[in-house]
């Protein structure tokens, strides 16, 4: 049978609408029964374009996981962080629920969820401390070359970038000058270039996971490639759950979700990323007591 294109298209407008007034209601009555309610156990807090769906989506499959209601990028500790805690325990189940799923499963029951700006963003590091001291943290790391350029993908793709990406990569430093020093100034500042238009800047790691090893024990943030996460999923996901002290346990199949379509990077970008990360990455494997993880 032969359907009508302008169904389809209506169909998906629906579906979304309906998921919206959906994720709507279930925040408002979130937000009036935020005492009755949890705050997570982990945090998986980037990269971007790193694999966070992917883990995201075999930890939440787990007998004794559960994640954020609706959302797995929650926010709070960037973007939302003046909305309070009690905008926040907002989003996830209720203490009752995780209870119950406790008795189930006979044992603890851990609640996660993942942003991946978490890791990029100055104030969240100090943040997550103060108001989840016990929390542990997950970061995936991808070849930063590869990263950047899947990131401008991406934001071309949502229509957050209209220039070539070398132009984008010469322009990045004007692009977030002094936003970093505004957001120290003042918490409550967002921008939308800091987040959107870093396609060097997320892939510079050291500088990042120091602000989070200042104020959380290093036992408690496991660092990962993404390229063994994508090439040894069940090697990977077995070391993510000794870290959390969780049951061994596998999802079946272990898939790659929120993949972008492929496109070749021209060689010559490939190979400024390349010099451009070599020192960075250098950096990052005295800082983790490792060899360098990725290619010159």
């Amino acid at each position: 049978m032969n359907v009508d294109p302008r169904e389809n298209r209506i169909g998906r407008i629906a579906t979304r609408e309906g998921l919206r007034v959906a994720r709507s209601a279930a925040h408002r009555f979130g937000a009036l029964t935020s005492w009755a309610r949890v705050s997570p156990d982990l945090l998986i807090v980037g990269a971007m374009r790193g694999g966070t769906t992917t883990l995201y989506h075999y930890l939440v499959r787990h007998p004794a996981v559960v994640g954020a209601v609706f959302d797995k990028e929650v926010h709070y500790f960037d973007l939302h962080h003046a909305d309070g805690p009690g905008w926040y325990r907002a989003r996830f189940p209720t203490r009752w629920s995780v209870d119950r799923l406790g008795r189930r499963v006979g044992g603890s029951v851990q609640v996660a969820e993942a942003t991946p700006y978490y890791l990029f963003h100055p104030l969240v590091p100090a943040r997550v401390a103060a108001e989840l001291p016990h929390v542990r943290a997950i970061a995936l790391l991808r070849d930063p070359a590869e990263r950047a350029w899947s990131h401008y993908r991406h934001e071309v793709d949502l229509g957050y970038e209209s220039l070539p990406f070398d132009e984008a990569m010469d322009r990045e430093p004007e692009r977030l000058a002094g936003l970093e020093e505004r957001m120290r100034r003042d918490p409550s500042f967002t921008t939308a270039a800091h987040q959107h238009h870093s396609y060097l800047a997320r892939g510079r790691y050291a500088e990042q996971l120091e602000r989070w090893f200042d104020v959380m024990p290093r036992q408690r943030v496991l660092v990962l490639r993404s390229e063994d996460l994508y090439a040894q999923p069940a090697a990977t996901f077995a070391r993510v759950l000794a870290f959390l002290e969780l049951p061994a346990w596998s999802p079946g199949r272990f898939r790659t979700l929120n993949a972008a379509t492929s496109t070749d990077m021209p060689p010559a970008t490939r190979a400024r990323l390349r010099a451009y990360f070599r020192p960075h990455d250098e950096r990052l494997a005295d800082l983790l007591g490792t060899d360098v993880w990725w290619p010159a």
